[in-house]
């Protein structure tokens, strides 16, 4: 049995938690905030509005269910989950659209927005089906530390098919051509981290993840799926320590032997470092044993971090769904703003969360909780003035969709959240809020190693390492690292 330290209880660390104690170690997570969850943390205001911080579309449902299957547990033992229908509205300069929860309602709507759509829908439905199937259950479970661990039949014979090296923006182009449908299909990689042109076709097995198989929501927030995972941890035998900053990971002889808590040392047989990345190498291990150089992560493709607002609003708001897409501005010019030009958007698209639409507890009654949420670049001047001049667009627009007058007068509860605030309170490159863009020249083996190369019990894991960004790969990538600890 091994005595093995995590640092981070986010998606990565409770999922390497739950299963490094399920393998019998000793094994216990070091949390710097006051409450678990990372970046999925929630917060409850005084007078009873309650915030999901960060995850707020739950997509992949299989994939957040295999994690409590393999502690023989279901989701349905600890939230309850509904579809949503719309699924979400997309408010273009023209009109809206509603994307509906089923298939074949969302067939009739693209054949009626372009003739043949329906058909190639399938089409491409079928394809992406695929890749989730291939992708999701082969490409991803490898530690990815050599290109040999991809020699298989299968992905061998799949991996034309796959589609690597061929962009998303062509590849969705083949198959549509109305301006809406085409952003509607390339909107969900905007959570990968990259402009549809620099990310590999492989991914439009998000679409498949997403659209096919729904969009979800548990009820009680996201924050549920974190009391859940914490929860199975806990029945494995995992202790948690909250309000417990890592100073620093005391190596000897090229082995981890200690981590150092709030000043005091703790010795332990392996870590696995939950927290950032770049924090990891840079602050917490001296340089001898970094993998990485400051060039190196200057030269990486961030996903976005973004500009996210908490509203509290004394009244219900008409005509807004459960999630709504702001996407009448250019998209290409958003994402240029955001990956080239690295600067404050000019012409915004954003993205507005209302679960008190769904969930009467996340708002005092007759009242709602809306969050707003506009990527933007990392690394960016963070001021209250530009948070404010945005804050302002954001509601401007949102009056126009809903109809509604003076959305400002009727707030209980506001409160912002940036660049600076990833900083500070995640330790995030740049700001980052999604970790490392999955583009072609960071998948896989490209991506910052699994495992220390230098620190022979010292191992990496969440959205800057493999498999990549997201809530069920940060799982997935949690059960990777637990599963090389123990070798």
């Amino acid at each position: 049995m091994k005595k093995i330290a995590i640092i981070g209880s986010g998606f990565s660390g409770l999922s390497a938690a739950a299963y490094s104690a399920k393998q019998g170690h000793e094994v216990h997570v070091f949390e710097k905030n006051s409450s678990l969850g990372g970046r999925a943390r929630k917060f409850t205001t005084e007078n009873g509005y309650v915030f999901d911080m960060g995850p707020s579309w739950y997509w992949m449902p299989d994939i957040i269910e295999n994690f409590f299957t393999d502690f023989d547990k279901k989701t349905s033992d600890y939230f309850k989950l509904v579809p949503l229908n719309p699924q979400f509205e997309m408010v273009f300069s023209d009109g809206t659209m509603q994307i509906p929860h089923d298939y074949n309602e969302m067939k009739n709507l693209f054949e009626t927005t372009e003739k043949g759509a329906g058909k190639r829908l399938d089409d491409f439905m079928n394809d992406a089906q695929y890749k989730y199937e291939v992708g999701m259950k082969e490409f991803v479970n490898k530690p990815c530390h050599s290109w040999f661990e991809f020699v298989s039949p299968k992905i061998a014979k799949s991996a034309l098919k796959l589609d690597l090296l061929s962009n998303f923006h062509r590849f969705v182009r083949k198959y549509f051509k109305d301006p809406k449908l085409i952003m509607l299909m390339e909107f969900p990689v905007i959570f990968l981290g990259a402009a549809p042109k620099d990310i590999p076709a492989l991914y439009s097995l998000m679409n498949y993840g997403g659209y096919k198989l729904g969009t979800w929501y548990p009820m009680g927030g996201f924050s549920k799926i974190i009391d859940g995972m914490a929860d199975v941890a806990k029945e494995q035998g995992v202790h948690f320590h909250v309000n417990s900053n890592i100073d620093s990971i005391k190596i000897n002889k090229n082995k981890a032997t200690a981590v150092s808590v709030n000043g005091k040392d703790i010795e332990f047989d392996s870590v696995i470092a939950s927290s950032d990345y770049h924090h990891t190498e840079n602050n917490l291990i001296a340089e001898e044993y970094r993998n990485y150089t400051e060039d190196y992560w200057k030269k990486r493709t961030f996903a976005p971090s973004c500009l996210i607002y908490y509203l509290g609003f004394k009244e219900e708001i008409p005509n807004l769904k459960h999630h709504t897409l702001f996407f009448e501005n250019d998209l290409d010019l958003h994402t240029t703003e955001i990956y080239d030009d690295k600067k404050w958007p000019t012409k915004p698209l954003f993205y507005v969360c209302c679960p008190s639409k769904t969930d009467e507890n996340v708002a005092p009654e007759n009242c709602e909780n809306v969050f707003l949420l506009m990527p933007v670049a990392t690394g960016l001047n963070d001021s209250e003035d530009v948070r404010e001049k945005y804050f302002q667009e954001m509601i401007n627009r949102l009056e126009k969709h809903t109809g509604s007058t003076d959305l400002e007068s009727k707030l209980e509860y506001k409160k912002s959240y940036c660049i600076k605030d990833f900083k500070e309170d995640y330790n995030a490159y740049e700001g980052n809020a999604y970790g490392l863009a999955n583009t072609l020249s960071q998948t896989a083996v490209l991506k910052p190693s699994l495992k220390n190369k230098k620190v022979n019990n010292l191992f990496y894991t969440g959205q800057l390492t493999v498999p990549g960004p997201g809530v069920p790969p940060s799982i997935i990538s949690g059960k990777i690292a637990a599963i090389e600890a123990n070798k």
